[in-house]
């Protein structure tokens, strides 16, 4: 009842009026029964954007930091998370990798859909970068396709560091659903999961046109940490200042 009233009463109805958001390929969304929508991940309004532009129900893995927050902060954060479908994890890996891989699984063993984002975290230039195989092994193991969705301009709408947004129009993106069911029963090859986690990857390239680099965003963003100068170019890249 909250997600649809957050939907659209109070949170859908102005986004919509203020940044205009369009999509194409609605229709590859199935219409019932249990599937992956593996996106790009742009900016931090992607996982609000993306229910907003279809009719079903979507549930993202958040982090469990974001549920955490003590007073009037801690709280609305909580509810608003919690108000857009999203659901939390430890992302601390190990046991709670597993555990996260068991949510999403029940997510999907209800026949819902859920949305992940393949690179594990946001782009820090807008490039698309190597995807995990978490996603392959829940596609494999839930019995379920998997949709590649491209979001387009949100990061130029919410960039990185950001608070307020800025006034743009952005859009979505929805290819048609991929089918790994020749992989049935062998969620425990990693090679397997590999290549179906390149194949989502290779999708989302050819629908957004991203550049690709076959590394991972996290590997990236550690980089950028540790070198000041790598990482004016990446804002630069990603049209938040000079380089």
């Amino acid at each position: 009842m909250f997600y649809w009233l957050m939907k659209y009463v109070v949170i859908g109805p102005l986004v919509k009026a203020i940044f205009r958001p369009w999509i194409v390929g609605r229709r590859n969304v199935p219409v019932e029964g249990g599937a992956i929508l593996a996106s790009n991940h742009l900016s931090f309004v992607d996982s609000i954007i993306l229910p907003l532009m279809i009719d079903r129900p979507v549930a993202f893995l958040a982090k469990s930091d974001y549920f955490t927050g003590k007073g009037l902060k801690g709280w609305s954060t909580r509810m608003f998370f919690k108000g857009t479908g999203q659901i939390p994890i430890d992302r601390s890996g190990g046991k709670a990798s597993e555990a996260s891989l068991n949510t999403g699984l029940q997510v999907l063993g209800g026949g819902e859909l859920l949305g992940i984002y393949p690179e594990g975290t946001r782009s820090p230039d807008g490039k698309l970068y190597r995807g995990r195989t978490g996603i392959a092994r829940m596609a494999l193991e839930a019995h379920v396709p998997v949709v590649p969705v491209v979001m387009v301009d949100t990061d130029t709408m919410m960039p990185i560091g950001q608070r307020v947004p800025n006034v743009v129009r952005v859009g979505v993106v929805i290819g048609e659903p991929l089918d790994f069911s020749r992989f049935a029963g062998m969620e425990g090859d990693r090679y397997i999961l590999r290549s179906i986690t390149d194949e989502i990857m290779v999708a989302l390239q050819r629908l957004g046109e991203q550049e690709y680099e076959d590394v991972y965003a996290s590997t990236v963003k550690d980089r950028l940490r540790t070198d000041p100068r790598a990482a004016r170019r990446a804002r630069a890249a990603a049209g938040e200042g000079d380089a």
